[in-house]
Order: structure tokens, then sequence, then C-alpha cells
């Protein structure tokens, strides 16, 4: 097991799936998920834009 410092009252932290610290309570800050390094948002709004151009794809060829 890892141990994990908390970033606000700095105790160790040696739960490696634990998103709260167990002492203050406080969020540890860890990235968790394949999609970590990018924004959640960005993920979002790319999946609409292409949701968006495929329906006009779509309407286009039907045509």
């Amino acid at each position: 097991m890892a141990e994990y410092i908390c970033p606000h009252c700095k105790k160790p932290n040696f739960d490696d799936d634990a998103l709260r610290c167990i002492y203050c309570g406080e969020f540890l800050n860890r990235r968790i998920g394949f999609l970590s390094d990018i924004r959640y948002s960005h993920v979002a709004t790319a999946f609409i834009v292409i949701l968006l151009l495929s329906f006009i794809v779509f309407f286009i060829i039907r045509l």
C-alpha cells in the first residue's frame, strides 16, 4: 500500500481508494480515472460537438 500525505493536515493515509482524509475529512486531491488529466467539461463539450456533427451528417446524407 502506498502512503499518501494529506495536503491539509499533513498526516499519512494508507488507503489507496480513499478520496477524503480519514483524519481531517478534506479531499485528498488525487487524480482518479483514465481521464484524470483532461477536464470533464472538455470531454462533455467534445461529446456534444461530435453528437451534433453526426446528426448534421446524417440529415445531409439522408437528403
